[in-house]
């Protein structure tokens, strides 16, 4: 993973409710399987907190990547088995839009504290 380092953090675009709210990967981070959000605009803050059907979560850090630096096990922390099934969903729940290898994303780490 190619991180871009962050010395200061825009606004947010948006609530950190809405980090993460597919059942699906809802599912897989309260399993422990997902552990990181791409977003285009920023949830959350590292330190923060959301829930997540009952259990808290934490923001342990927040940086740029490109979708081109992404790997597999970045997707794996996404949860999902790979690079290419996670691009493929991406494209699926986005039509319309390319994978584009020079867009970035916010990533937000995650971990589970109860």
């Amino acid at each position: 993973m190619t991180k871009h380092p962050v010395t200061k953090y825009p606004e947010k675009t948006c609530d950190i409710d809405r980090l993460v709210r597919q059942p699906k990967l809802v599912a897989s981070a309260l399993e422990g399987r997902k552990t990181q959000q791409r977003r285009d605009g920023v949830y959350g803050y590292p330190d923060e907190t959301f829930e997540l059907e009952g259990v808290m979560f934490r923001v342990t850090d927040l940086f740029q990547q490109y979708l081109g630096g992404m790997t597999d096990a970045d997707a794996q922390a996404e949860g999902y088995p790979g690079l290419q099934p996670y691009k493929d969903i991406i494209i699926k729940m986005h039509p319309g839009m390319p994978w584009d290898e020079g867009h970035q994303v916010w990533v937000h780490q995650f971990e589970r504290i109860t």
